[in-house]
C-alpha cells in the first residue's frame, strides 16, 4: 500500500460540543528492498558463424517490484566468460556479437551476467547466458509460388491483406526475412516478417507480377507471386447465378476445388470459347457447412448470359459437375421460406466493396467482396 488517506476529528468537551477535522495524508516511502528479476531466470541462445559484428543474440528482460526510482533503468554488465570481448551488452539489455564467430573455434560460451537496479543502496542479481555458436545456414529457404485473384467493384478496392508466402528453411535456426522491390511499394506492400502480402487502395484492372524474395541471411531467393484484379459491372450483377457446395470450407474450395471447378463450369455453360466466366464470390452460407459460389458469364460481344439459360445448361451437366464436388443447390432466386402465392419473388442483390473476404492457401488466394441477398413477394 502506497499510502493512507485519514480523517481526524477533535471535540471538545463543552455544551454542545463543537468539533472540526483535519485530513491527515501518510505516503508510504519505498525502501529498495527487491532485486531485480531475469525472466526467466537463466538463458539459452545461439549465433550463427560468420554473422556480422553487432548481430543481436539475444534481449534480457528483467522487471523489479519496486517503486520506479528504485527499479529502472538497469545497469548491465558482463562479469565472467566474456574475458576475449566476444560480447557487448548494451543499457537496453540485448546482448551483441563483437567479433565473427566461427564454429571450429568454439562452440559454447557461457556469461555471467550482472543487473543493478537504480535505488540507493544498489540491488543486484544475475543470470548466466548460454551461447550456442552453430554452422552457417547451409541451406537456400524454399517458398512456393503463390497466386492472388482478386474481385472488386468498379475503382473501389479499399486495400488489405490478400495473401501469405509460405517459406521453409531445413536450417532449424534460420529466421526468415521477406523484401518487395522498391518499385512496386505504391502498390503493394510484403511483412518482412511472416510474409503477409498487403495491397494498398485503388488497385487497377489487370495482371501485377510481384519482385518479392525470401532470405535467411545468407541466401536470397525468388519467389513467384502473381496477382489478377478483376473489376466487376454491374451488369454482371444482374446476371448471376449461385452454386451451393456441400461440406466444404471456402479455404478448401479455393486451394483443392476451385481451379478443376472452373474448368468443368466453363465447359459446361460457354457457347464459345471466347466468352469469360466470372467468379463474383464464395462466402459460407450463414448457420451451416455448405458455401456460395456467385458466378456470371460474358459474352465475347460483350452481352452476359441470362440466369435461367445458365441455370438449364447447369441442371444438364450436374451429375458431371458433382465429379468435382458435390452440389447441395443451384439458385438463380432465394425465395424459400417466403410465401407468395400468386404474386412475383424477386430477387435483389448487393455487393459491399468495402467488405473484402481472403481466402488463402499456401498456393493460391481468392480475395472477394461479401455479398447479400434482399427477396420479396411482387405483384
Amino acid at each position: 500500500i502506497s499510502g493512507y488517506s485519514l480523517v481526524i476529528q477533535a471535540r471538545d468537551s463543552g455544551t454542545p460540543p463543537l468539533s472540526s477535522s483535519v485530513t491527515v495524508n501518510v505516503d508510504i516511502s519505498d525502501v529498495n528492498d527487491n532485486s531485480p528479476v531475469f525472466t526467466p531466470a537463466n538463458y539459452t541462445a545461439v549465433i550463427q558463424e560468420n554473422k556480422p559484428v553487432g548481430t543481436s543474440i539475444l534481449q534480457l528482460v528483467v522487471t523489479d517490484k519496486d517503486s520506479f526510482h528504485n527499479g529502472p533503468p538497469f545497469t548491465f554488465t558482463i562479469l565472467t566468460g566474456n574475458e576475449e570481448e566476444e560480447f557487448t551488452l548494451d543499457p537496453h539489455g540485448i546482448l551483441r556479437s563483437a567479433v565473427i564467430f566461427r564454429h571450429m573455434v568454439a562452440t559454447e560460451y557461457v556469461l555471467c551476467v550482472q543487473a543493478k537496479d537504480s535505488g540507493k543502496p544498489q540491488q543486484v542479481s544475475h543470470t548466466y547466458v548460454q551461447v550456442r555458436v552453430i554452422e552457417e545456414s547451409i541451406h537456400k529457404p524454399t517458398a512456393i509460388p503463390l497466386e492472388i485473384f482478386i474481385v472488386t467493384m468498379e475503382d473501389d478496392f479499399p486495400g488489405g491483406v490478400i495473401g501469405k508466402i509460405h517459406a521453409t528453411d531445413q536450417d532449424v535456426y534460420d529466421v526468415l526475412t521477406y523484401t518487395l522491390k522498391s518499385e512496386q511499394k505504391s502498390l503493394f506492400k510484403v511483412n518482412n516478417h511472416d510474409g503477409k502480402i498487403i495491397a494498398l487502395g485503388g488497385l487497377d484492372n489487370g495482371k501485377y507480377v510481384l519482385n518479392v524474395s525470401v532470405s535467411d541471411g545468407r541466401f536470397q531467393v525468388p519467389i513467384d507471386v502473381v496477382v489478377h484484379v478483376e473489376q466487376l459491372l454491374q451488369e454482371m450483377l444482374q446476371n448471376t447465378v449461385t452454386i451451393r457446395f456441400e461440406n466444404v470450407s471456402p479455404e478448401d474450395f479455393v486451394g483443392l476445388h476451385m481451379h478443376g471447378f472452373r474448368r468443368t463450369l466453363r465447359n459446361a455453360v460457354l457457347s464459345q470459347k471466347q466468352d469469360s466466366l466470372h467468379i463474383i464470390s464464395i462466402q459460407p452460407v450463414a448457420g451451416s457447412n455448405q458455401l456460395d459460389m456467385l458466378f456470371a458469364v460474358q459474352m465475347h460481344n460483350g452481352g452476359f448470359y441470362k440466369p435461367a439459360y445458365l441455370i438449364q445448361k447447369l441442371t444438364n451437366a450436374r451429375r458431371h459437375l458433382e465429379n468435382v464436388i458435390r452440389i447441395s443447390a443451384i439458385l438463380e432466386k432465394n425465395c424459400s421460406g417466403l410465401d407468395c402465392q400468386e404474386q412475383h419473388c424477386e430477387q435483389s442483390l448487393s455487393i459491399d466493396s468495402h467488405s473484402l473476404m481472403t481466402y488463402s492457401t499456401a498456393r493460391i488466394s481468392f480475395v472477394c467482396p461479401r455479398f447479400y441477398r434482399n427477396v420479396r413477394c411482387m405483384c
